[in-house]
Parts: C-alpha cells; sequence; structure tokens
C-alpha cells in the first residue's frame, strides 16, 4: 500500500466528516441553536463559502513545496473543527464552519497532483480516487458515528473528533510524503493562459451546475428521511452508512472506468444518472425501501464524476496545475453553497422537504450537457 496516498487519504476522510456530518444532524444542531432547518442551512453554506475563499490562495503558492501546502492545510483543519467542537451560539458556529471550508479545496486540488505524482503509470485516476476514497470512507463510517455520537450525546464531540484527525493526518503527511517535485514556475500571468481554451470552462460549469441540481436535493436528506420516509431520527445513523456506501462505489467505480474511457465523458453519464434517480425519489420518497434505494443511488452520482473531473482539469491546465485544482474546487462548493441556500428557499416558502430534489434536475441536465460537449471537443 501507498503510505503517501494512504497519508491523503486521511486529511479528505476528515474533510468528508467535517462537510457532509451535517446533513445527518441538521435537525439536532438546529434544535440545539434554536434556529429553524432552513436557517441550519446556512451552517453547509458557511462551509462551502470557506472553500470558495480559500482556495484563490493557490495562486501565490506556486513557489511553496507541494508537501508543505498540505501541512499547512492538514494543521487548518484541525483549528476549524476544533473551533466548531467549541462555538457557543449561532455566529460563532458560522466562523467556526467556515474557517473549516478554508482549506477543503485546497486539499483536493493539491492532493490530487500530489497523487498523481505519486501514482504509477496509466494508474493516475485511480490514484486520485483512492485519495477521495477517504472522503467516501467517511460518509460510510464517519458520518454515520457522528450522527449515532449526536443522537446519544452530543454534536461537539463529533466535531473533536474531526480536529483530531487533522491533527493525526499532519503527521502522516509529515512522516509518509516523502518531497514531492514543485510545480515549474510559469509566472503568475502564465498560470492563466490555459484558460483561453474552451474545455477547462466546460468542466468548471459541468461541475458547477451538476453539483448544484444533486446537492440541492442532498442537502436536505436529513427532513427528507425523517418527515416524509418517516424514519425515526436514530434510525439515520445506519442510513448514512447506506448513503456512504453510494458514494464509495460511485466513486472507485468511476475512477476505474476512466482509466479505459474519457474521463468527462463517464463523469456525464454518472451525472445524467442522477435526473431518473431524483425525479422516482420525488415521487417515491414516501416509501421506505424505495427512498432508501434511491438515496443509494444518487450519493453513487453525486460522487462519481469527481475523480475523473479532478484528475482531468490537472490534465488540462499545463502551467496553472494549481489553478485549475483551484478553479474546479470552487466550482463544487460553489455549487454545494448554492444547492443549499436554493433548496432551503423552497422549503422556506411552504414547498414540501422533498422538492429540492426535483427543482435541481433541469440544473443537472445542463450541467451534463457540458461535460458531454467536452467530450466531442475531445475526440474532434
Amino acid at each position: 500500500m501507498n503510505k503517501g496516498l494512504t497519508a491523503l487519504a486521511m486529511g479528505t476522510f476528515a474533510l468528508g466528516i467535517a462537510e457532509f456530518l451535517m446533513m445527518g444532524i441538521l435537525g439536532n444542531i438546529a434544535q440545539s441553536m434554536n434556529v429553524t432547518i432552513s436557517q441550519a442551512g446556512n451552517f453547509i453554506s458557511a462551509y462551502a463559502a470557506g472553500v470558495c475563499v480559500g482556495t484563490p490562495a493557490l495562486l501565490f503558492a506556486r513557489r511553496v513545496p507541494l508537501r508543505t501546502i498540505m501541512l499547512t492545510l492538514a494543521a487548518i483543519i484541525a483549528i476549524g473543527n476544533l473551533g466548531a467542537c467549541v462555538a457557543q451560539g449561532y455566529w460563532p458556529f458560522i466562523i467556526a464552519r467556515f474557517i473549516s471550508g478554508l482549506p477543503h479545496g485546497a486539499y483536493f486540488g493539491v492532493g490530487a497532483i500530489v497523487a498523481r505524482r505519486l501514482a504509477a503509470p496509466g494508474k493516475e485516476v485511480s490514484a486520485v480516487a483512492f485519495m477521495i476514497a477517504g472522503m467516501t470512507i467517511a460518509t460510510l463510517i464517519g458520518v454515520p458515528l457522528g450522527t449515532l455520537i449526536s443522537n446519544l450525546a452530543t454534536w461537539r464531540i463529533a466535531f473533536l473528533a474531526v480536529g483530531v484527525t487533522g491533527i493525526l493526518t499532519f503527521i502522516a503527511i509529515r512522516i509518509w510524503i516523502p518531497h514531492v517535485a514543485g510545480l515549474e514556475d510559469h509566472g503568475f500571468r502564465g498560470q492563466f493562459r490555459f484558460l483561453r481554451t474552451l474545455p477547462p470552462w466546460l468542466i468548471f460549469g459541468g461541475v458547477l451546475f451538476g453539483q448544484i441540481g444533486i446537492y440541492c436535493w442532498y442537502s436536505y436528506i436529513d427532513p427528507q428521511l425523517t418527515e416524509v420516509a418517516r424514519f425515526p431520527q436514530q434510525d439515520l445513523t445506519w442510513l448514512m452508512v447506506l448513503a456512504g456506501a453510494g458514494m464509495v462505489a460511485g466513486n472507485l467505480v468511476a475512477g476505474c472506468l476512466s482509466d479505459r474511457f474519457a474521463q468527462a465523458k463517464v463523469a456525464a453519464w454518472v451525472q445524467a444518472a442522477a435526473i431518473p434517480i431524483l425525479l422516482l425519489f420525488y415521487f417515491l420518497a414516501s416509501y421506505q425501501t424505495a427512498a432508501v434505494l434511491l438515496m443509494i443511488a444518487g450519493t453513487a452520482s453525486l460522487f462519481g464524476s469527481g475523480s475523473p473531473l479532478q484528475s482531468s482539469i490537472v490534465g488540462y491546465s499545463r502551467g496553472g496545475e494549481l489553478l485549475g485544482a483551484a478553479c474546479i474546487q470552487i466550482a463544487y462548493n460553489a455549487g454545494n453553497a448554492i444547492a443549499a441556500a436554493i433548496g432551503g428557499a423552497v422549503i422556506a416558502r411552504g414547498y414540501s422537504v422533498t422538492t429540492p430534489a426535483v427543482t435541481g434536475l433541469p440544473i443537472i441536465l445542463l450541467g451534463c450537457s457540458l461535460l458531454f460537449r467536452d467530450t466531442q471537443l475531445i475526440i474532434n
């Protein structure tokens, strides 16, 4: 086993819990903070906003060794989540969530570059998928365990665990990741040259719109399962395990397929598959078996496009790899923030908590259309 990739995966494991734990305990935190569900959705948006602010800092880190960048990001993971653990009140928690999000996009962006350099020839996408697998394992194990702890004791313990994981990630990176050759410095302006071509913009748009459409549904999976499917709150623990299993499967299968087929094409079909899945969820959410099966399929689609597009943008952005990595993470997390806001606005207007599942369908269609267009440009 490549210990360097394992160290990277530890960080995405911590980030996965930090990001996705909120979906399973949104009701608990809303009650603890004495706010509504739609207001609690701002905790999701605050994290995503942190990602969008923190990621562009990579533009000024082109001369910094990649290992040093990763160590810094691991330290911020620990600080932000330990801050969330002790935060008192709505606004302090918002600020802690914002800080927790600062390293997220940069970690995935730089981590993808490091993973590709640690990989065997021809296995670059699989290496990125292995790194991202830390996040999917977090949704399979960490998020359900955090949900259970939150139900039995307090959600603060869950964030304490994420902070400790950030500390362990720092140690693992320091020990297991060797010196990785830095990126060639093309100057500040040189990082932007790849943006003169169309394919990167198609990828950014595909990520943004696909993420908005699918995440609009998943941001409110807690009330959809408890209020519509009528699962007891304590059942969210094993339900989050199943949601995580879908993410693990979607990530690994798409990663393997992308070593053989065009990466954008794989991602496009994965996103397109979400359209019938979420449409069925809207109509069948009140049936528990159907809701669970469709949730698993939906989370597989949510994560299936990650590794092929994260790896693809590194290949497209020669001379501006850090900027490319930054932009795709901004697209992902801007999509998350916008999605949570759209879903919250729909629910606040009196619509059912399942309505966000269909609100995002036209947006998904736009996203996968851009990715199919990107594939056509490659072929032609």
